[in-house]
Order: structure tokens, then sequence, then C-alpha cells
């Protein structure tokens, strides 16, 4: 009995064995399947945002620029755009945008002139547009690839008359002034450019304009430019040139710079995603860049400028259902992302990394706020508001002279004794 008890005791414990040895090969076998279908998709996604090159540019900073035929870029792929004739051009532009500005562009404090990195290298010929080649790694780096070049949900500061229960967002803060209220056709501003720290690469730092219709809810329209630091997007912490827009809440429409289709570019110039060089330091040279957005009062698209002589390219008006007409806030300044990963606030840096009372040199600014109005006139903000979550983390105060127009210092360190 006990001999034939051991051989029924070996033939259960060899059939555990197979049965363990076959399910950890399934879980294998499952596992490389999973990879596999992600190493497609990947792939797939690749092909789909890096178009043919007339030629490509080897940036100094390990990005590459390649030269894409202006009928063949991203923006293309979109059902609505396939029969588009591409505009060359804005129908009108907002007064004083190429003529003699109504505010200063020189300020008294010197400022110096700003390019692109990849320039060194070369440049596109006309008839073609400048994109930054995405990588594999880069889009590995995202969350999936539907998320890939896509800005979290509810990732735009909101003023105080809106829902507190919005306002209160997880790990997104802020430091703006704003305008509401009204309808407006654009907006400009010029922004100082920094390198701001960023302490975990899931975090970013930014400095933009805000476009903005519709609630802040589900169907919110968003157009947006400026620069920001994005290891997480770009795999560096380089300062780089940024657009985005979404016309729901940053739900499934619309993306970073050229991450999808939508926004079509005319310029061989300027290359969206490209780093930003020189950049300003404390107590030594200042740059800044000029941006304008504005509504085409013809054809209703809506154009971006790029300091004062660079026309980008235009957001077709069918993208957005709010701003198809205008838009309801304009918003200007910084945001951060703070996950609190060791259970304090985050040291990533806003602006420059200082208070606003630091000033000149020391402090990130914007100035000559402007916004577009229904003649298409460039005009100074009326009842200019100012929002942060937290000011003893960043913080912003807003000026007004007749060099810079009206202007805002702006930003912080993040954690420090005030702000943990």
């Amino acid at each position: 009995m006990a001999a034939a008890h051991f051989s029924k005791e070996r033939v259960f414990r060899g059939f555990l064995v197979w049965f363990c040895f076959w399910g950890l090969m399934s879980l294998t076998c499952a596992g490389r399947l999973s990879v596999s279908r992600q190493n497609f998709e990947v792939h797939k996604h690749l092909n789909r945002l890096n178009k043919p090159a007339v030629k490509s540019i080897q940036s100094p900073d390990g990005d590459i620029i390649d030269c894409v035929h202006i009928s063949k870029q991203p923006a293309f792929d979109h059902p609505f755009l396939k029969d588009h004739k591409i505009q060359m051009g804005p129908s009108y532009t907002p007064e004083s945008l190429f003529g003699e500005s109504k505010v200063s562009e020189k300020p008294k404090e010197s400022v110096n002139p700003i390019t692109q990195l990849w320039h060194q290298n070369g440049v596109c010929s006309e008839g073609t547009i400048p994109v930054r080649r995405t990588k594999k790694e880069d889009v590995l780096r995202a969350s999936s690839v539907k998320r890939y070049g896509k800005k979290k949900h509810l990732s735009v500061p909101l003023p105080r008359s809106a829902d507190p229960d919005l306002i209160n967002q997880s790990g997104h803060q802020h430091a703006i002034a704003y305008v509401e209220g009204g309808k407006f056709y654009g907006a400009k501003a010029t922004i100082n450019v920094w390198e701001p720290k960023v302490q975990s690469s899931n975090e970013f730092s930014l400095s933009q304009l805000w476009i903005l219709g519709g609630s802040f809810g589900q169907d919110l329209n968003s157009i947006e430019a400026g620069w920001q630091v994005s290891p997480d997007l770009y795999g560096d912490n380089n300062t780089r040139l940024f657009t985005y827009w979404t016309s729901d809440a940053y739900q499934a429409t619309g993306c970073y710079n050229l991450l999808c289709s939508g926004f079509i570019q005319i310029n061989s110039q300027i290359a969206m995603g490209a780093s930003i060089s020189p950049v300003s330091g404390f107590h030594n040279p200042q740059y800044d860049i000029s941006i304008t957005i504005w509504k085409d009062p013809k054809e209703g698209h809506w154009w971006m400028q790029f300091g004062d002589g660079y026309v980008l390219g235009y957001w077709p008006s069918f993208l957005f259902s709010y701003l198809a007409d205008s838009a309801s806030i304009v918003e200007w300044g910084g945001e951060v992302v703070n996950m609190e990963e060791d259970g304090h606030h985050t040291t990533t840096q806003m602006g420059s990394g200082q208070f606003p009372d630091e000033g000149f040199t020391k402090a990130s600014y914007f100035r000559n706020i402007q916004v577009v109005d229904s003649s298409n006139n460039l005009k100074e903000p009326k009842g200019l508001n100012t929002f942060t979550e937290k000011s003893n983390c960043y913080d912003v105060e807003v000026g007004k002279n007749d060099d810079w127009g009206h202007y805002f210092y702006y930003g912080g360190p993040g954690r420090n004794p005030n702000c943990q």
C-alpha cells in the first residue's frame, strides 16, 4: 500500500511539474506576444509620423530634423484634409503685427536674438518643412502608443470663475495672467526663455499662452504655444518650442507639435519641438521669443507666428467647435507637473526657478501682452487677472510701463521652506 501511495504521489508531483512548466511557457509566450504586438504598434506609429524626407539634418543635441515636402506632412493624414488646398499665408494679419508696433518691441533692457540648435548644421529648402523625427524610445516612454504626444486630461489652468473642484487638479500647478468674459480672436506675448530644472522624468515645466473656448468639462477647445522642458516627451532636458491643440479637453483629439494630423505648417525654417538656443542665464544675457496666434477673419483658420517674421502655419477652423467662432478666455504663464513622488512638493522649477520679485535677469517674464479684437487689431488686455494654486511655490506679479506694455514676472523654485 505504501508503494502504491508513493507511486501516486510521484505521478501527482510529475503532473504538477509538467503543469507548471507549460504554464510558465505559456506565460512566457504571452509576454513575448505582448512585446511583439507593442513593437508592431510602435513601428506602425513611427511610419505614420515619420514621413519620407527630402533630406535630413543631424542636430548637435541628437535630434534628426527631416525636411519633408510640404504636401506630405502629418496634417494631411486627417480625413478632412485629403483635398485641402494649402494656404501659403494668412488672408489678414492683426494690425501692427507686420507694421510698426504700438508697443516697443525693443525693451530698454538688453535682450538678444534667438534661434534653434539644428540651424547650426543645415537648413530645409523652400517647399519643405522641418519635422523633428520621432524615435522608438520616444514612443516607448509614453503610457501607451495612443497617448504618445498628448497632454493629460484637464491640464489647463482654470480662472477663479471655474468650478473649485476642477481647479484642484492633481499634479498640475500654474502661475498665470488671464482675461475672460469677452470674445477674443487671438493673443500675443514675448516670453523670456530659460532652462528650468525638472526633478523627475515624468514631470515638465513650460511657459506658454492658451487660447480657450468652451467649458472646462468635456468640450474644452484649446490652442497653445510656448517653450517647454519635458524629459518624458523628448528624452532630454532641453528647452524646446512647442504647440498644442485639443477640441475635447485633452481626451481624444489633438497633440503636441506635429505628432498627429491637424496643424498645417508652411514655414521651412522653424521646427516644432526642436531645441531653442541660446537660453537666458541668471545675471547673464536674456533671450526671449515672440508668439502671436490669431484667427484669420476671412478663412477662419487660426494662424501662428514665431518672432517677427516666421509665420509657421495654421490650425484649420474645422478642428474646433467653440474656437470656430472665437475664444472666451486667453491665458499666459507657466505650468509644471508636481508628482510629489517622495511625499514632498517637487523641486521642478517654473520659469527661471526664481520668484517674480527678483526682477529682470533673475525672474522670468512675459512682456508686450496683447489680445486680438473683433476688428483684427492687437489691443492691450482689459481686466488682466492672475491665478496660482500655491503662491509659496510659484507666483506671478503683473505690471505695466511704456516699454513693455502689459507684462508680468512669474515662476518659482517649487519646494522651499514655505512650500513642502
